[in-house]
């Protein structure tokens, strides 16, 4: 029999986890040389291939010498940090990938704090090693320094490292070594990932890591088989958290994870990672087990969400046009079945029917839902982004999420980025040169200040910053903080926008439309110039008449308008606008349509 070993592979996102995983599927044979695959071919969902980052964790396996290897390839981003967490439960070693020239950044940091605190032993890459501006000794001793500053303990200290160019398929043990293939790299697996244990006598139990749902299996469970032995058609119960029977029922389907499929097989033994099917209720955390287990097995617990967005029914005068899920009730659905897979968002109910609270990780967690359901057909009005607040139970004190955000600039923006920092309430905690120009600055920050400043950060410093966020704890509120200093330019009428109107209100502000823009009454067409908000008419034609002006009439020629992505349109807006996004649109507008709605309850909030 196959020896088992689990590992997950961590790293900040983009050093290179699912291009490692391609060459380690190349090299163990597992497509044939001729098989034509798609270059991170781990990166199945259609966001992740256009983001080229990885959202979704996913599992595959790979077949060395005899060894059985369950690869887990994970998120990068600290927002989809609920999905690490659950699959460093059901692994025994872990894969720490660090960029030979970036170093340890906040999300190694985050993975890697988890990673220890579990136990696990980590193999560390320096990968990209073959990179002209690598610095491989200097980022081993920067490993060191950040497994010391986690309380990592001796034996986790005591670390394999080696070498390698994921791109190239080349892994070394020392860099004087020559550079052929990963082989060294699969050894140092299978001699520091311990073999997959548990006792296949013992009655089966397995705990659930993630759910996802199959056009034609239905709900899809993953998990490590804790103890026994999972054969197809056994009888078997769900137990939820706290030892509740949840429901009954038989394995209809056992799935076990070869490459890049999932294939069925007759059964499953203890330490191996399998997928089952044939539950209704049964859920993440939850234990699929024999009817005679009565205790659950542990779960961890996940870290709270920080941030929550109000999913409105679309109720614009273009509503239903392009979108054909568009009733508060498919919209509540589809929101309550995202929340059952992933753990780390949660939705209630508002006082309003027609609105839900979507509270997660980040900006980009849900952004990429947003995403999703739009692609899928859906109509939706998004709220502005705003930060959870706690209670000090023993002071009274409220408290909200901070940050570490840690960032990389070129020497000549730094002057700017600490301005724009201290704007938003951050705190300096370190700034050092990181070399080739650049300095590394590091500040704590409260999340409520960084909404919205990836996109100004990107302008300040001309597309050259990298900035990566790290939740860091929950602390005394900081006071207020300046949001946007301009007013909105606000359609007065329906229809379609006219060049010659865009033309003169040219020196009124930045327009976010372009002409033939369909526009809507109280849908926002532009930003102000100045910090009040101004209703104009996009709508307004020239005059014709019978006579020539002497001159030659001269074409308008329009200043280039703002086109925001749907995460720039959701951090722009204000508590009294929406983001309306529709499978083709996405559209800035008043929350109230009508001026004179506007006017009321302007007056009502001032008295």
């Amino acid at each position: 029999m196959n020896t088992i070993r689990n590992l997950a592979i961590i790293a900040h996102v983009d050093h290179g986890k699912t291009t490692l995983v391609d060459a380690l599927f190349r090299q163990s044979g597992t497509f044939r040389d001729n098989q034509r695959i798609a270059e991170r071919a781990m990166d199945s969902n259609e966001l992740e291939k256009e983001r080229g980052i990885t959202i979704l964790a996913k599992c595959t396996s790979i077949l060395w010498e005899d060894n059985r290897l369950n690869i887990v390839d994970t998120p990068g981003h600290a927002d989809f940090g609920g999905e690490v967490e659950r699959i460093l439960s059901m692994v025994d070693g872990v894969l720490v990938l660090v960029d030979a020239s970036e170093g340890p950044m906040p999300q190694t940091k985050f993975v890697v704090a988890k990673a220890l605190r579990q136990g696990l032993k980590p193999i560390v890459v320096i990968n990209k090693a073959d990179k002209p501006d690598a610095r491989p000794y200097e980022v081993h001793e920067e490993v060191f320094d950040l497994f010391a500053a986690l309380d990592a303990n001796d034996e986790q200290l005591d670390f394999p490292t080696l070498y390698a160019s994921a791109k190239e398929g080349w892994a070394i043990e020392n860099l004087d070594d020559p550079k052929v293939d990963l082989a060294p790299l699969f050894k140092a697996i299978v001699k520091h990932v311990a073999v997959a244990e548990g006792d296949p006598d013992a009655p089966f139990s397995m705990l659930v890591t993630t759910l996802e749902a199959d056009p034609y299996l239905g709900r899809i469970l993953t998990g490590r088989i804790q103890s026994g032995t999972a054969r197809m058609n056994m009888a078997v119960k769900a137990l939820g958290r706290e030892g509740n029977t949840l429901e009954q029922t038989r394995l209809t389907k056992l799935l076990a994870f070869r490459g890049l499929e999932r294939l069925p097989i007759q059964e499953a033994v203890a330490g191996d990672i399998v997928a089952v099917a044939g539950f209704e209720k049964a859920t993440v955390s939850d234990t699929i087990c024999v009817p005679e287990v009565m205790e659950p097995l542990k779960s961890l617990p996940i870290d709270p969400p920080t941030l929550a967005m109000t999913f409105c029914v679309n109720d614009s005068p273009f509503a239903g046009k392009e979108g054909k899920k568009v009733t508060s009730r498919m919209i509540r659905d589809r929101l309550m079945a995202e929340a059952e897979s992933n753990v780390s968002i949660k939705v209630s109910e508002t006082q309003s029917t027609d609105a839900f609270e979507v509270a997660g990780r980040g900006e980009l967690q849900l952004g990429v839902l947003i995403e999703t359901m739009r692609r899928e057909g859906f109509e939706l009005a998004i709220g502005r982004p705003r930060v959870l607040f706690k209670k000090d139970e023993a002071t009274g004190q409220l408290l909200e999420p901070i940050e570490e955000v840690q960032i990389d600039v070129d020497d000549e923006f730094t002057g700017i980025v600490v301005e724009k920092m201290g704007l938003r309430k951050g705190e300096m905690n370190d700034m050092r040169p990181s070399g080739g120009g650049k300095t590394r600055i590091v500040f704590i920050a409260p999340s409520r200040g960084l909404i919205g400043y990836q996109g100004e950060f990107l302008t300040d410093t001309r597309g050259t910053g990298v900035m990566s966020r790290l939740f860091h704890s929950y602390g005394a509120h900081k006071g207020p903080i300046g949001g946007r200093r301009n007013g909105a330019l606000i359609s007065n009428d329906t229809g379609q926008a006219v060049t010659y109107a865009l033309g003169n209100l040219d020196d009124r502000g930045v327009m976010f439309i372009t002409p033939g823009t369909a526009v809507y009454q109280g849908m926002i067409v532009g930003e102000h110039t100045r910090d009040n908000d101004l209703e104009v008419n996009v709508l307004k034609a020239k005059q014709l008449t019978n006579f020539r002006a002497a001159g030659k009439e001269e074409a308008v020629r329009l200043t280039p308008p703002r086109i925001f992505t749907l995460e720039q349109a959701i951090a722009y807006i204000e508590e009294d606008e929406l983001v309306e996004v529709t499978p083709q649109s996405l559209r800035i507008r008043k929350a109230l349509l009508d001026p004179n709605d506007r006017k009321r309850a302007d007056r009502a909030e001032k008295k």
